[in-house]
């Protein structure tokens, strides 16, 4: 089975509070990838609490963004309804969660693959990327830059060659 990953297509990280316009330009593309995708999809949500102030994130990038129940918490909705299964929720730019689940659902299922989309390519996308590669080695693991956008431009770019050194096969470039 080929897996699809939606990284953190959520408002505060499109047009909120770390919103981008390379962030807006992927959200039709991202649609369309979910719509065209012949396999399952999931996706992740970047979830903190009112004192994500406090936490190390939060003192490293002092922008409050993503705070669960909020409107920037949510999923765009034009992607959300592409996804039939409930988010999985992280408060890390990784989630051993997801990890956890992916290498349960190759046990159970067989993955053939797992694609990642979303944002941001330089911190949850990269982060997530090599988290599932250390779960399932074996399985490749692939990007579309297309559907990716980064904090910036340069940062996109430097992530898309980290992954690519590190055996993720970067597409859609």
């Amino acid at each position: 089975m080929k897996l699809l990953v939606v990284v953190d297509m959520q408002n505060d990280f499109i047009d909120g509070a770390l919103g981008t316009a390379e962030a807006k330009a992927i959200v039709p593309r991202v649609a369309e990838k979910i719509k065209n995708f012949s396999g399952k999809v999931i996706a992740t949500r970047d979830t903190h609490g009112e004192d994500y102030l406090q936490t190390q994130e939060g003192r490293n990038l002092p922008v409050p963004h993503c705070i669960k129940g909020t409107g920037g918490w949510e999923i765009r909705p034009e992607i959300q309804k592409l996804v039939s299964e409930p988010p999985v929720d992280k408060k890390t730019f990784g989630s051993a969660a997801l990890g956890e689940m992916l290498r349960e659902l190759d046990g159970q299922e067989g993955l053939e693959s797992v694609t990642l989309v979303g944002l941001c390519t330089d911190i949850c996308v990269i982060s997530n990327a090599m988290l599932i590669k250390a779960f399932l080695p074996e399985i490749p693991v692939i990007v579309d830059a297309a559907c990716c956008a980064g904090v910036t431009p340069q940062s996109h770019e430097r992530a898309l060659k980290a992954m690519a050194a590190c055996q993720i096969t970067i597409e859609g470039m």
